[in-house]
């Protein structure tokens, strides 16, 4: 056989290895004696395969070509007849002794003997002689001369044939007559030619419009991949230089999971020679090259020369400056790319939250839920039925940062727009994929802004960024796609994305498969970046036994080459990295943060932030790499800065103090929060006469400005008569009389059931309100998407229908063995928003919420253990964080009841209060249940075994005798770990510990008990009602005061001009009625719903000038945690009897 046939057996060999045809690849070795594979032969040997190891070997040598070919064949057969002596299968080895062991005997016929006399033992390792027969079989392979030139696979490049084709279809379509720009090109079995288009000859490709030659027709695809050979589509660009050409410096976002380079199937083609003898680019050879794992030899980088950078080791961000507390475990962070200190988080119980780093501020929150469970698919509405609960994979700002998106463990994909006064609007909500979204990017393939995700489907989709239109779906891979990301070179939009099996593929927006099959180092999580001016590529990924590989690629070879060290053998979890100023590379492992010059495989140096990080910790830089935000193991997050990033949070933070101050005209709170997000250049400048609020966030603030801000700090006075001007209107606007000062809607109700509102809640998707009257009638007000109100939530600004069923016969409890106590009446909604249970002193009903129908027998919960007693009244209900089948039910009779509801069963009664239960509140982060009781007691309960943790009194106020008693509410905040207990008495925020952290009390501008409190949907505001029909807005962090809403806004006034007066305020007075139960949007922070006595419901919240609701006045004494106006509030309000009335 000649050479190159000889070598074209090897490429084949390459080739089938490549495509996992493991048993024709060693067919052929053997078949064709090039190469012996001594992997294969000792996976075999270890295996006891002894006859295809005999098989195999044949192909190489016979017994008789020499002493080491004889001694070889002697140890195989040899151990085939002791195996069969060890089975007792005398038989057996009779056989093979005659058949395979004989031929031995001419040249040795005592040892032929000896092994014969084997068969007469009845334990053949009692012969002594036997232990001098050692494993000898691969050192007599190696020392055997036939075998020393095929031990070793010749040096071929990766898919060297694939490459040889490649270059043949080129060379095919250079000679073609009507050479196409776009071939298609589906069959290798005849030469290729371009069909004419319509008869004419197209341009040559040195005359493209586009700028540059036509490119090469794409690689050659894996083989079975897309069976026929697919067409091939290379996009008509200017492709030339992509690998040297400059590429614009890209955001976070959209590099966020960092793609392998598309060079290797993408390159120009030479002009067309004149000659036969075509000499071939050099990056030709390197198409569709497969990365094998754990090649760490280094390889000369054919690309743009990185200079050296002026940067060292201090501009590395170490120094702890800020802690933040988010109270559940962070699983995703993202900094703003022009605002340098605004921090987007998201968390493993769904939350997403903005921080002002600097200033310590969380400016926005909003919680887990499906807008519209109506619209999403069965298999999502199944998976909420069972949990109603979802983490975020994966959140992250778009490239200009007007938008964020979230990726949810559950099918969803959400996109909220960012507002310039630090609101979050939600803009779509995606039925995304079956299973979990792992993860999400933008990208503009159309000059559009685009949405990239990826999921447990094994499945790319594309949607558009405004519509939420699916654009292009990605199918190929055979795991659980983990990560993706949308790329550019040039005018070049490609995709890459990463799966469990460890597949790396990349895509083209034209559906017609991947373009790329790698494997990725480590073969399980992997996610990849770009540096900061997107020219060098990095990966980092942990395989599933731990061994983590942080490396960068050459991108025209599409090998490793380099590979840093430092990671310890055996990470605990998936290490996470992160790229900064083209010149740094971090990892979280170790309990540390990990740090590595770009041109050092060596580890630079760490830092442990001052301790508590978790294993693996999450990290990101901020676009600058002056901070870096990194999470904790208490779910908290730390702010690390370099000395460019210590001054930026200073300034942030001077700013933020000075807009507490207020500015020298009339401002709205809203404004003010503007401009502590907002650019600070040009503050050196004369102040401006008045503050527009603007429409956008403004450009991120030069580091070069920062010395000419503080500078020029002094500058910035305001006259003391405009700032005592400017608290005198602010503290106007925190007392709330006038109807003007707010919008408020009464809730339309035509039916004949009045009665006191008990219990009121928000639907979870904010777009209803439910209320249980005091004679257990349900009522149901529902906003419809118009013109006017195009979100469908609940809004003051345009009325609801109160939705009635069919029959006209409403949600009704069974009343029929309540008592008298009206606080017996309980109400819980599933997350899902799909079922409501509620009783009204007896049994508890499960009633449909869409039908409003009752699907099965009211519930007839457990009594005593008299079997003729009767079971006692269900005073609370609350759902399970993670089952919406089973519920917590607390008792008249004190005890609580943890009962499932789908197998109609109780499963445990929990016994420790004095008194009926009056509230339950779950915590997932901590697992445990807190219960309160009518004895104001709090009883803490683990949700692993139900067993009481701990309990305690809450103490009386100064003045209040103790013992307490009476109705008391336990809530948790959204950190899962603060409690706000409710008492007539006092508001009190407890740690998990029962230790109490803050109390505020009644006392001169709140006199009157407490009805009802609730914290805001974002965990900032806590809202209380009092019995005197006053709602009070406190401060969750310090329970001050921030607004009080007098009852004159917002019940309608009697008065035909509208105005309000003393006498509206008496009668108000006189009719006692007030907010028995106040009830907070689930994701409008500054909307609330108030359930009053007199049966009403009214939805309040600040007028459209106003974004929150009024701050305090700085500088006023304090008594008792609230702040007290200098100015008298309204008199008639203030001379009120505190004296509760019956309730």
């Amino acid at each position: 056989m000649s050479s190159l046939s000889r070598e074209l057996v090897f490429l084949i060999l390459q080739f089938l290895d490549e495509e996992k045809f493991k048993e024709t690849v060693h067919r052929l070795e053997q078949e064709s004696g090039f190469f012996f594979n001594m992997k294969h032969f000792e996976d075999l040997v270890q295996a006891g395969e002894w006859d295809e190891v005999e098989k195999y070997l044949s192909g190489f040598t016979k017994v008789e070509d020499n002493r080491y070919s004889m001694k070889i064949f002697f140890e195989i057969r040899k151990q085939k007849y002791l195996e069969a002596l060890d089975r007792h299968d005398r038989g057996k080895a009779v056989e093979i002794l005659v058949k395979d062991l004989k031929v031995f005997s001419s040249f040795n016929e005592e040892l032929f003997k000896e092994i014969t006399q084997l068969l007469t033992l009845e334990n053949f390792r009692q012969n002594e002689q036997l232990s001098k027969y050692g494993d000898t079989k691969s050192k007599l392979i190696e020392a055997n001369p036939l075998f020393r030139d095929k031990l070793t696979f010749p040096p071929i490049k990766a898919s060297r044939l694939r490459t040889l084709i490649n270059q043949s279809l080129n060379w095919q379509h250079q000679l073609c007559k009507n050479p196409r720009p776009n071939p298609d090109i589906k069959t290798l079995f005849v030469d290729h030619t371009c069909a004419p288009a319509n008869g004419a000859r197209t341009p040559p490709p040195a005359n493209s419009p586009l700028g540059g030659p036509i490119p090469k027709a794409g690689a050659f695809p894996p083989a079975g991949a897309h069976s026929p050979f697919q067409p091939v589509v290379t996009p008509s660009s200017a492709l030339a230089g992509w690998m040297t050409g400059a590429n614009p410096s890209l955001p976070h976002a959209a590099v966020a999971s960092g793609p392998l380079d598309l060079s290797p199937f993408l390159k120009h083609p030479r002009t067309p020679p004149t000659a036969p003898g075509m000499e071939y680019q050099a990056d030709s050879e390197h198409l569709m090259k497969r990365i094998r794992a754990g090649h760490s030899e280094e390889v000369s980088f054919v690309g743009p020369a990185h200079h050296p950078n002026v940067y060292s080791a201090e501009d590395i961000p170490r120094s702890v400056v800020r802690t933040l507390h988010q109270g559940s475990n962070v699983m995703s962070l993202d900094f703003h790319p022009h605002q340098q200190t605004i921090l987007l988080v998201g968390t493993n119980i769904g939350d997403i939250a903005i921080w002002e780093v600097g200033s310590r501020e969380r400016i926005s929150h909003k919680t887990f839920r499906v807008w519209d469970i109506s619209v999403c698919s069965m298999p999502l509405q199944a998976a909420l039925m069972k949990d109603a609960t979802a983490s975020v994979n994966r959140c992250l700002w778009s490239p200009d940062g007007s938008i964020l998106g979230v990726a949810f463990s559950k099918h969803i994909v959400q996109t909220y727009a960012f507002m310039a006064n630090g609101e979050l609007r939600p803009q779509l909500e995606i039925d995304a994929h079956i299973g979990g979204v792992n993860d999400i990017a933008f990208s503009h393939p159309n000059k559009s802004l685009s949405i990239v995700t990826c999921g447990d489907d094994k499945t790319i989709k594309v949607w558009d960024a405004a519509t939420g239109q699916r654009q292009h779906t990605f199918e190929g891979h055979d795991a659980s796609v983990y990560s993706v990301c949308p790329h550019y070179k040039e005018n070049i939009q490609f995709i890459f994305s990463t799966a469990l099996d460890g597949k790396i593929k990349a895509w083209l927006y034209d559906c017609l498969g991947s373009r790329v099959d790698y494997d990725a180092p480590g073969l399980w999580c992997t996610t990849m970046a770009y540096s900061a001016d997107g020219t060098r590529l990095f990966s980092c990924g942990t395989s599933k036994d731990g061994e983590s590989h942080l490396v960068e690629w050459n991108e025209t070879e599409g090998s490793i080459k380099r590979t840093y060290s430092g990671f310890r053998k055996r990470s605990t979890g998936v290490v996470q990295f992160d790229t900064t100023r083209n010149r740094f590379l971090a990892a979280g492992d170790e309990f540390q943060i990990k740090f590595w010059d770009m041109d050092n495989k060596d580890m630079l140096t760490f830092t442990d932030a001052d301790g508590g990080l978790p294993a693996s910790p999450r990290l990101r830089f901020n676009k600058e790499g002056s901070l870096l935000a990194v999470t904790t193991n208490d779910n908290g997050i730390r702010i690390l800065a370099n000395s460019d990033g210590q001054r930026l949070i200073r300034i942030s933070e001077s700013r933020a103090y000075e807009n507490s101050r207020g500015s020298s005209q009339p401002v709205s709170s809203k404004t003010s929060v503007v401009t502590a997000l907002g650019s600070v250049a040009n503050v050196s400048g004369p102040l401006a006469t008045s503050l527009e609020r603007p429409e956008k966030i403004p450009p991120p603030m030069p580091m070069a400005g920062l010395a000419v801000i503080e500078n020029s700090r002094m500058a910035d006075v305001k006259p003391r008569i405009s700032e005592d001007l400017d608290k005198v209107k602010s503290w106007k606007l925190a007392d709330i009389v006038d109807p003007n000062l707010l919008k408020a809607l009464r809730l339309p109700d035509s039916s004949t059931a009045v009665g006191k509102i008990m219990r009121l809640l928000y639907t979870n998707s904010g777009s209803a309100v439910l209320a249980l009257t005091s004679n257990g009638v349900h009522k149901l007000w529902k906003w419809q998407r118009t013109d006017r109100n195009s979100s469908g939530k609940s809004t003051p600004s345009v009325a609801p229908q109160l939705w009635q069923p069919a029959n006209g016969v409403p949600m009704t409890n069974d009343m029929s063995e309540s008592g008298s106590d009206e606080s017996t009446a309980c109400i819980a909604l599933s997350k899902n928003d799909s079922y409501v249970m509620s009783a009204s002193g007896g049994k508890v009903s499960l009633f449909n919420m869409m039908t409003f129908k009752n699907p099965k027998t009211p519930i007839l919960m457990a009594g005593d253990d008299d079997l003729h007693a009767a079971a006692p009244a269900a005073t609370f209900l609350a759902f399970h964080p993670q089952d919406n089948n089973i519920i917590a039910i607390g008792m008249e009779d004190s005890t609580i009841q943890i009962y499932n509801v789908r197998v109609d069963e109780v499963k445990t009664k929990l016994k420790g209060h004095q008194k009926k239960i009056t509230g339950l509140a779950f915590s997932q982060t901590m697992n445990v249940l807190v219960s309160s009781g009518a004895d104001a007691q709090i009883c803490v309960w683990s949700m692993d075994g139900w067993e009481k943790r701990k309990a305690r009194f809450i103490q009386p106020p100064a003045g209040r005798a103790a013992p307490l008693s009476g109705e008391t509410r336990v809530q948790f905040h959204n950190d899962q770990t603060q409690l706000l207990v409710i008492h007539e008495t006092q508001l009190s925020v407890y740690d998990v510990k029962l230790e109490t952290l803050r109390t505020w009390s009644p006392r001169e501008t709140l006199q009157a008990p407490i009805s009802s409190a609730v914290y805001s949907c974002d965990g900032l505001l806590v809202y209380a009602g009092f019995c005197d029909g006053a709602v009070g807005v406190f401060d969750a962090d310090s329970l001050r005061l921030r607004c009080r809403i007098s009852p004159s806004s917002y019940i309608p006034s009697p008065s035909p001009t509208g105005r309000v007066c003393c006498w509206c305020i008496c009668l108000v007075q006189r009719r006692g009625v007030y907010p028995a139960v106040v009830a907070a949007h689930p994701s409008e922070a500054n909307q609330i719903a108030l359930g009053m006595s007199d049966g009403g419901v009214h939805v309040v919240e600040p007028p459209e000038a106003e974004a929150k609701w009024g701050a305090p006045p700085p500088g006023q004494p304090q008594e008792n945690g609230a702040i007290l106006p200098s100015i008298p509030s309204n008199p008639a309000l203030n001379s009120q009897s505190s004296d509760a009335p019956s309730r």
